[in-house]
């Protein structure tokens, strides 16, 4: 008999919820968390967890850009822009993820959005 290899969202969202009760400051259970959250469709909570990590690594670029990610799904494109500026500038410079990464679907067309895929494509990710 084989195991099955598809993971249950909800039973993995109670466990982590557990564990984050207990260690609210447990930074790898809270990035975790707010992957979970955003694929299921509980954006605002995703957003919460992206928040909170920000707070307890302010200096992390994918805490960062993780953020910027919540707030473009949050239909906050402004506030997404400049959190990815934000995280640029700690050091974020995955221009190939960034121009396909599903989360920023509503940056696109923006100048603002292509202007900062070009800096990161030259190097220079000071805006």
């Amino acid at each position: 008999m084989t195991r099955q290899s598809k993971s249950d969202p909800t039973f993995e969202i109670s466990f982590f919820e557990s564990v984050h009760r207990r260690c609210p400051r447990y930074t790898d259970v809270i990035g975790l968390l707010g992957g979970l959250y955003t694929k299921t469709g509980r954006i605002a909570d995703g957003l919460k967890m992206d928040r909170k990590m920000v707070r307890l690594q302010p200096e992390s670029d994918l805490a960062h850009y993780n953020l910027a990610c919540s707030l473009a799904l949050s239909n906050r494109a402004g506030d997404a822009l400049t959190t990815l500026r934000k995280a640029l500038e700690l050091g974020y410079d995955d221009h190939r993820w960034m121009q396909q990464d599903p989360d920023l679907e509503i940056l696109r067309d923006l100048p603002e959005f292509k202007k900062i895929l070009e800096q990161v494509r030259r190097g220079h990710a000071q805006s």
